[in-house]
């Protein structure tokens, strides 16, 4: 008994003609292919969904090792290709599909290199609480990733049932969300609830995303309709900080036939982006100034004619949120740094290892 590939069983899955015509390509050796999606991955096992329900998976050992860095490894979210020769489980991962977007970060600690937290998502939903934690500039890295990723951010304001005058929170926030669009919700009440839902269309996926306390498994639960599907946990008092509900990334099929994936509490957000020499993304108003600067090198700094100084001067533009895109600029110019400094290392570890290997060789032949 083989797996069965039926394309028109998996739309709603999220399955388009960018994925299709990628299966259609693979080589000869790759041609039982078998596509599914990941829905949640574990300690090296994977639980995918198919036309042929949810199976365990585990990746090929080819896969692994052709991977340059975990980021080229399937998380939650992606495509993977199945071999479909056989039923036993669990069923062996040997293709991971291109992806259409991707959230991803700089890994956590000092080694420069990609995390991909999910895969393959439209919106991302980053959520806030409308309390005294509520962080603007957090607000703004969000938004940079996900843009950088390829999928289309929105901010949630969450826990408006705790917030007496939610409207100068929302100001603060409208200021530097520029043209992303902005929902207040409460997960306790159900307000704002369907103006996420408009956003949940059939064989499209969302991301939820925030901090820990924010309430992204009770949104979750709302947008299940199932309570207690995704635990909860209450917000300290002292601090209003929240404890971890969510401890892995998970992908949900929604009654509107939508993907929601739910993630854990992000403590660390460091950007990513291949292209470090572009402006960060998000500050829409910043690029468009920096465009009427009569220096097209311009550092905006001292030069005569910089637009930018203009508006900061004119309060046309916050000194907060200039010096918030300094910063994010900064970051990705360390970043290029570091990365070109890492790649060298590992290159010259590489050569070191090979000449080795050579010497080795000789002396066997030698001996012989």
């Amino acid at each position: 008994m083989h797996l069965q590939h039926d394309v028109s069983r998996m739309s709603h899955l999220g399955w388009t003609s960018f994925f299709e015509s990628q299966h259609r390509q693979l080589g000869e050796h790759l041609e039982n292919v078998v596509p599914a999606r990941v829905v949640l991955a574990s300690r090296g096992l994977l639980h995918v969904l198919g036309p042929h329900g949810t199976r365990r998976a585990v990746l090929a050992g080819k896969l692994r090792h052709d991977a340059v860095d975990a980021s080229e490894l399937p998380v939650v979210g992606d495509w993977v290709g199945l071999r479909g020769d056989s039923l036993a489980e669990p069923l062996p991962v040997v293709h991971r599909f291109e992806r259409t977007s991707s959230l991803t970060r700089k890994e956590a600690g000092r080694r420069t290199r990609p995390q991909v937290l999910v895969a393959n998502v439209d919106t991302v939903l980053i959520v806030s609480a409308l309390t005294a934690e509520l962080n603007v500039r957090r607000i703004e890295r969000f938004v940079a990733t996900v843009l950088e990723g390829g999928a289309t951010p929105v901010i949630v304001l969450n826990k408006a049932d705790l917030c007496e005058n939610p409207e100068p929170l929302f100001h603060a926030v409208s200021e530097v969300a520029g043209s992303t669009q902005m929902i207040i919700t409460s997960a306790a009440t159900g307000a704002g609830i369907d103006s996420i839902r408009a956003l949940a269309r059939r064989g499209e996926t969302l991301a939820m995303v925030g901090a820990s306390g924010v309430g992204k498994s009770a949104l979750t639960n709302c947008l299940l309709e199932e309570e207690g599907h995704q635990r909860e946990g209450a917000v300290r008092v002292a601090d209003e900080r929240g404890r971890h509900t969510t401890t892995h990334r998970e992908l949900f099929v929604l009654p509107s036939g939508a993907l929601l994936i739910d993630t854990p509490g992000l403590r660390e957000l460091a950007l990513w982006s291949d292209d470090v020499a572009a402006s960060p993304r998000g500050f829409d108003e910043i690029d468009a100034l920096a465009e009427a600067c009569a220096f097209r090198d311009c550092k905006h700094e001292t030069e005569p004619g910089c637009a930018i100084l203009g508006a900061l001067a004119s309060g046309e533009l916050s000194e907060d949120r200039f010096l918030s895109w300094r910063k994010l600029e900064a970051e990705q110019r360390w970043l290029s740094a570091r990365r070109g400094t890492d790649e060298a290392r590992q290159q010259k570890q590489r050569n070191r290892m090979m000449g080795k290997m050579s010497r080795q060789v000789q002396r066997m032949k030698g001996n012989r």
